[in-house]
């Protein structure tokens, strides 16, 4: 394993540890409220800053971009940029539903380079590194095989934080939830992402993610042989917080059933996201 990639293991184990501490007096959290249905917890703020300290420890002059903190270090002089969402579904954290995650991912000269996603519920270790393949506890995984959406399980999740594109997000679920085996929804997107990766799910849709929702999974997915893309199949999904994922058959299929439900808006955003 690269020392890099090991250093990202550490920092998600270790936030692993704290958060599954944390689970166990979820009554003694203190919380607060960012937007609707948007919530943070003392837990997601003590598992960043685990993961922070150990990443800048190792790697001094590495940027970084994380769900709670921000940005730190200089991200026009720095090749190397962390980014980190230290408790992917927090709203499940602090209801006791045991569907989360810790998500980190490295991007050298702007290309994803290495990704862990943990589940420390689990004990579940998915990692990628570019060119070298996506793992589940040094077990090499793989996207799936079918073919046909009709037999396939896809993931998904509401755009909870922004209710803007509701209208346009239903139109879509009505149309694919026919078409397929059944649809998940556990709220917790980089797991779901690392899901499609281990094939579990054949394909996943998701509108106003952000990007360290997606970062990891991102590149867990293509090294298991996967696609990702936003709605319209181009690699903008980090910056326009849109995204498809699949394996090579059912990309093409969920593209094609989502393409009547884009409304302007929602094209305009990966438009403007494509020539930044």
């Amino acid at each position: 394993m690269h020392p890099m990639l090991t250093i990202a293991v550490k920092a998600a184990r270790r936030a692993g540890n704290i958060i599954n501490k944390a689970s166990l007096n979820l009554d003694l959290l203190n919380v607060s409220k960012k937007s609707h249905s948007d919530y943070v917890s003392e837990v997601d703020g003590a598992a960043e800053d685990a993961i922070i300290k150990i990443l800048l420890t190792a790697y001094p002059d590495h940027a970084i971009l994380a769900e709670e903190s921000g940005r730190q270090g200089d991200h026009k002089k720095s090749e190397y940029q962390w980014i980190i969402d230290p408790l992917d579904g927090t709203t499940n954290f602090l209801h006791g539903f045991p569907k989360y995650s810790v998500s980190i991912a490295l991007k050298h000269k702007g290309v994803l380079t290495f990704a862990v996603v943990y589940d420390p519920t689990n004990n579940e270790l998915f990692t990628a590194s570019r060119g070298g393949g996506a793992y589940l506890n040094d077990h090499r995984i793989r996207v799936s095989k079918r073919t046909r959406l009709e037999d396939c399980l896809i993931g998904t999740g509401f755009p909870f934080r922004d209710l803007t594109h509701m209208d346009a997000y239903f139109a879509m679920f009505k149309d694919i939830v026919p078409r397929t085996a059944g649809i998940r929804r556990p709220g917790s997107a980089a797991l779901d992402l690392a899901y499609v990766a281990a094939g579990r799910y054949d394909g996943f849709w998701e509108i106003g993610l952000a990007p360290w929702d997606m970062a990891a999974g991102c590149l867990l997915i293509t090294e298991a042989g996967g696609l990702v893309g936003d709605l319209e199949g181009n690699e903008t999904q980090l910056e326009s917080g849109q995204i498809i994922a699949g394996n090579p058959k059912i990309f093409g299929q969920l593209l094609q059933v989502i393409a009547p439900h884009l409304t302007p808006e929602l094209i305009e955003i990966q438009r403007a996201a494509k020539s930044s």
